[in-house]
Order: structure tokens, then C-alpha cells, then sequence
């Protein structure tokens, strides 16, 4: 705790609530999500929320505040990121209150709830909606297209703000937990790439093709690599989430109590978000959620599923969130730490574990997650490509071309959320190569007393930690079980 007090305190140097929205996040579209992490089980669950969404103008006009000042010190996101704001919060702004997904908890109320109080909580839902949530959203869409949007910087890369190689630094730290300086990651990143690439190689020319360029034209024609319907998409991440389900007694001796559902993502975001998690409520009452992305479901491929599967559900986000809010000698902070490298780390490093356990057993769905790793190879060169080597946007998107066979709209996407949460992309590439050290190190030490359950409990046994810290974990955990490995070996007496 006193850790991440002072990282607060080491950042707020830097203001970063003067710069609050992007098309990632922000007001205009965190509040949105309030409807898939509430409970709407009694009649007090739906009067708060009413309550909730009269205070929503307040809400939005403190978030203008805190832009102006920004806007008078220099510090502004990029404009290319805030005109998707502006068309982000106009789709919100211009819907009718029974369209807008702030009604959703009124289209159907649990049976205890009588006629007479789903009557009066609908009407009173509608009106807050109408009179409070709806005008907000205008007022702020006005404000960020007339006001805040033209003052955007020109520059992607945040050294163009003020301090912005320190303000980069401090990111990369806060992002990474590790010393490592963004010249380090960069080169990591180039001789990842460069491995990957060889990999995804070897998968297409076993596949018959000559280079990965003409594998990636083939693909993308080929229909039975495509979806033909959005319950396709669910009903594939189900069938890999069942499947590595049946094998994690094989990998851990812990498992968590909660489960894992997979849902679609509402359609009135899916433009903007990727597959991701949600976990679920501390006090068990609602269990994980793998939000799927089935949007445009004709033009994704089947390719990243089986990958993305183990990412966010078992065993990667919802294996580790699970099981920390479930470990009783936690105090409910560590219950619910974030550290950027350990958690998308730990996701990454739980797509390997689908190779070890024998499963990408269909060519394509391993290429799938090479291409998946490749991504987060990019990341490293690319993010601090704009942040700290100055790169051009169209630098990015070349790089990514010229190493991957990644889409074009996942391509441009992925280079706008670098532009707007720098370094948090490092995390996932820093923090596996963090974990497979730690790995490589515990099962040479241990010998044939290395125990791949036990390694797997001890880096989930503590909450998510800080990547030195974690190192400090496992070489204890090393020590002590070689000491009790000596200890019980037989002594031998000299003859």
C-alpha cells in the first residue's frame, strides 16, 4: 500500500486528471458500463441507480473542469483520439431514453419486484434519462467538439507534453514494475519480433505457403476460417473455455470457486472494444463475465479465439482475478490490486499454457496465437516508438505491416490506443518474459523437484504483486523448498 501511495504521489507531478477522456476512457463512456456492474436485484438496487443517474451532470461537468485546466496548461490528448470522442458521445447524446443503454435495468425487472414498483422505478428510470443523463451528454459532446477537440496536440507521442520524457519514464515504470528503461524495451521488442516471426513462418510454410503475406490473402478469403453468425463467435469461446477447464487441475492446485460466463458486448460499444474481462463481485454474486466482441462477425476470422480465450477466461484474468479475491488472509485491497505487467503478464503467459497442455491443435488457431504474441512483441517497439523515439503515426502502422499480417482496422485501432494510454501496452510482453524467468529459474534450481502446480499456486497465491516483487516471492518459495528437500534426503554416514 505505502508503494502504490507513493506512486500516486510521484505521478500527480504530472496532473493526469487534467487529461481524463479518451476514446478508451472517460466519463462519456465509463458510465455506460455502470448497468454490467450493478446488481439490480431489489427495489433499493434500482433506486440507487435512478439516484446515480440524476447525478450524472454534476458528474460530467467536474470531468469539463479538470479538461480547461488542462487545455490551459498544455496538456491535451491528441486530437486525431479526441474527434472519436466527439462521435462516441454524439451516439449517446442523440438517443431516445428507451434506446439509450442506461434503460436496459428497466426492459426487465427480477420476479420479486411487484407490478406497482416496476411501473413507478421504469418511469422514474426514463425520466432521469431524459432530464438529467441525455442533456449531459450534449452539453459535453458540444464542449469537446467546439471547445477541447480543436485544441488537440498534433503530436501522437506524450513527449510533446510538458515533461514529456519524464512523464514517459515514470509511465513505463508505473506500467511495468520493473527498472527497465524504454531504450531496454525497445530493443526486447525488436529480438521478439524478430523470433516470433520466424515461428509464424515455420506454421505457413507447413501450411504450404511461401511467405506470410500470401498465407495472410488466403485466410482472409477463405470462408471456412470466418464466422456466419454472432452466436458462432460466443459458442467457439465456450468450447475452448470448457476444454482448458477440464485440464487446469493438471496446472494448479488451487482453483477459483467462481465461475465464468461469456457474453456478447452490448452493440451500442462494440465499434470501439475489444474482447475483454470483467470479474466478477467479491461477495460472489455475480460471476465473471469474457465480454465478446461479435460485431462485423463475417470479416473476423476464427484465428485468435482459441488464444483469446485463454487470455481473458481460463486460465489467464479470470483464473487469477478469481483467485485473489478468494484468498480469506488477503486484506480487501490486495484482493483487488492492479499491477499492469503481473495481470496481462500472467494473461499472456496463460495463452502458452494452452500449447503445453496440447491444445492450437488446429494449425490456423496456432497461428492465431503466434500472431496474438506478435502483437504484444510490437507493442514494446511501437509504444515506445511514439513516446520516446519520437515516431510518426504512420511510422507505427508501417511497422506493423512490415511484421505482421495483422487487419487494417485492428491495426489502426491498436495504433490510437497507444497514442492514448502510453506504456500500458508494455505490460503484457514485460510481465510474460518476467514470468518465464522466473520459471526458467525455479526448475533449474529444483531439479526433478520442480512441481508446475505448486510454481502456478505460488505466483497466484498473493494477489496481484509489482513484477520485483513477485521475483522476491518465487526465489523464496525457490530456496525454501530446497532446504526441505535437503532436509528429508537421506544422510549418508562415511564408511
Amino acid at each position: 500500500m505505502m508503494r502504490d501511495l507513493k506512486m500516486t504521489l510521484e505521478s500527480a507531478r504530472f496532473k493526469p486528471w487534467e487529461m481524463p477522456v479518451s476514446q478508451f476512457g472517460g466519463v462519456h463512456v465509463d458510465m455506460p458500463q455502470l448497468v454490467s456492474v450493478l446488481s439490480f436485484q431489489s427495489v433499493k438496487d434500482y433506486d440507487d441507480y435512478i439516484a446515480r443517474l440524476k447525478q450524472m451532470p454534476r458528474y460530467f461537468d467536474e470531468n469539463m473542469i479538470q479538461m480547461r485546466k488542462g487545455m490551459a496548461e498544455g496538456l491535451m490528448p491528441a486530437r486525431i483520439l479526441l474527434e472519436k470522442v466527439v462521435t462516441q458521445s454524439n451516439g449517446l447524446a442523440t438517443q431516445t431514453p428507451e434506446q439509450s443503454p442506461f434503460a436496459q435495468p428497466f426492459a426487465k425487472f427480477p420476479s420479486g419486484i411487484s407490478e406497482a414498483d416496476q411501473k413507478r422505478l421504469r418511469e422514474a428510470g426514463l425520466a432521469a434519462i431524459r432530464d438529467s443523463v441525455l442533456p449531459a451528454y450534449v452539453k459535453f459532446t458540444k464542449f469537446v467538439r467546439d471547445e477541447y477537440a480543436p485544441k488537440g496536440r498534433t503530436e501522437p507521442g506524450v513527449w510533446a507534453l510538458p515533461n514529456g520524457a519524464e512523464r514517459y519514464a515514470f509511465l513505463v515504470k508505473q506500467n511495468t514494475t520493473t527498472n527497465l528503461t524504454p531504450e531496454e524495451i525497445h530493443q526486447i521488442g525488436l529480438q521478439q519480433v524478430h523470433d516470433i516471426e520466424a515461428r509464424m513462418l515455420k506454421v505457413a510454410n507447413q501450411l504450404g505457403f511461401k511467405d506470410l503475406k500470401s498465407l495472410d490473402a488466403a485466410i482472409k478469403k477463405d470462408p471456412q476460417l470466418h464466422f456466419q453468425s454472432r452466436q458462432a463467435i460466443i459458442d467457439l469461446y465456450k468450447k475452448d473455455t470448457d476444454q482448458m477447464y477440464a485440464k487446469l487441475p493438471d496446472l494448479f492446485g488451487r482453483l477459483p470457486k467462481a465461475k465464468v460466463e461469456i457474453m456478447p458486448i452490448e452493440e451500442f460499444r462494440e465499434k470501439e472494444s475489444a474482447t475483454h474481462y470483467i470479474q466478477p463481485a467479491i461477495d460472489g454474486s455475480r460471476p465473471g463475465h469474457v465480454m465478446v466482441n461479435t460485431g462485423d462477425f463475417a470479416n473476423r476470422t476464427r484465428l485468435d479465439v482459441e488464444t483469446t480465450a485463454y487470455h481473458e477466461g481460463v486460465p489467464g484474468h479470470h483464473m487469477q482475478i478469481a483467485i485473489a479475491q478468494e484468498l480469506p488472509q488477503l486484506p480487501p485491497f490486495r484482493q483487488n490490486e492492479y499491477y499492469n505487467a503481473y495481470i496481462e503478464g500472467w494473461a499472456l503467459y496463460s495463452e502458452r499454457l494452452g500449447e503445453e497442455v496440447g491444445f492450437f491443435q488446429d494449425p490456423y488457431s496456432y497461428f492465431g496465437h503466434l500472431q496474438d504474441d506478435m502483437l504484444r512483441a510490437i507493442r514494446l517497439v511501437v509504444d515506445t516508438g511514439f513516446h520516446y523515439k519520437h515516431w510518426t503515426r504512420q511510422q507505427v502502422v508501417d511497422f506493423f505491416h512490415d511484421h505482421s499480417t495483422i487487419d487494417e482496422v485492428e491495426v489502426q485501432s491498436e495504433t490510437d490506443r497507444y497514442m492514448a494510454i502510453p506504456g500500458q501496452a508494455l505490460g503484457y510482453k514485460v510481465g510474460q518474459l518476467e514470468i518465464l524467468k522466473l520459471r526458467a529459474y525455479a526448475k533449474d534450481q529444483l531439479g526433478d523437484k520442480f512441481d508446475i502446480r505448486g510454481f502456478h499456486d505460488e505466483v497466484l497465491g498473493a494477489g496481484a504483486l509489482p513484477m520485483d516483487v513477485l521475483t522476491d516471492r518465487i526465489h523464496e518459495w525457490v530456496s525454501v523448498k530446497k532446504a526441505s528437500a535437503a532436509a528429508a534426503a537421506p544422510s549418508s554416514s562415511a564408511h
